[in-house]
């Protein structure tokens, strides 16, 4: 217990040297939204498509997510790393001092691990999320109810992001929700577009 309190300490001492709160807090909503908006345009091409598997529908839906999740981590650590790195070789050309094992170098490691793993989460629990009606399909027995949910939490799940961004912001928070469902339904709209293009 003692020890979990000391690391929890340590903890709270590197987001505080390192700022991490705010930029992890970015990263999650901005790539929730992603997750979320991808995995909408997977379901509507399933849906147009006229998929009536949910296991296909998972399995994309899975294959998209984790490959969402992968780039983000990938991408989040090597952009974090580099941005950090340089940070800290220009402090220490200022202090003439190698700060690698001092505080603020273990922050600054510790703060590229958080912001890659939560730019690689936040896809991911926010695609799973919208993809969880269809491991129920078995429960009402037909999967446009799946599709239906699906949508409904997807909106519901863009309004939410909105509204806390806007909240951040200090905006109209039922304004900001309001903005981010229209890029959902921009997205719907635009795929079914794209479907009837291609089969008139």
């Amino acid at each position: 217990m003692i020890h979990l309190r000391s690391k929890l300490k340590r903890l709270k001492e590197y987001q505080e040297v390192a700022d991490v709160g705010e930029i992890a807090r970015r990263y999650f909503a901005m790539n929730s939204f992603d997750g979320v908006l991808t995995i909408l345009g997977v379901l509507m091409g399933n849906y147009l498509a006229h998929v009536r598997e949910p296991t296909v529908v998972i399995i994309t839906g899975l294959a998209t997510s984790v490959s969402m999740a992968i780039s983000g981590l990938w991408g989040a650590y090597l952009t974090e790393s580099a941005e950090r790195q340089r940070s800290l070789d220009d402090l220490e050309e200022y202090t003439l001092a190698d700060l690698s094992n001092t505080r603020i170098g273990r922050a600054a490691r510790v703060a590229v691990v958080i912001v890659a793993m939560v730019d690689g989460l936040a896809p991911l629990l926010a695609s799973f999320l919208v993809l969880l009606p269809f491991f129920l399909t078995y429960l009402w027995g037909n999967i446009l109810y799946s599709y239906y949910s699906a949508l409904a939490i997807a909106l519901s799940s863009l309004f939410a992001l909105g509204a806390f961004l806007g909240k951040i912001a200090k905006q109209n928070v039922f304004l900001a929700g309001l903005k981010m469902i229209a890029a959902g339904i921009l997205a719907l709209i635009l795929s079914f577009l794209i479907e009837h293009t291609v089969h008139p």
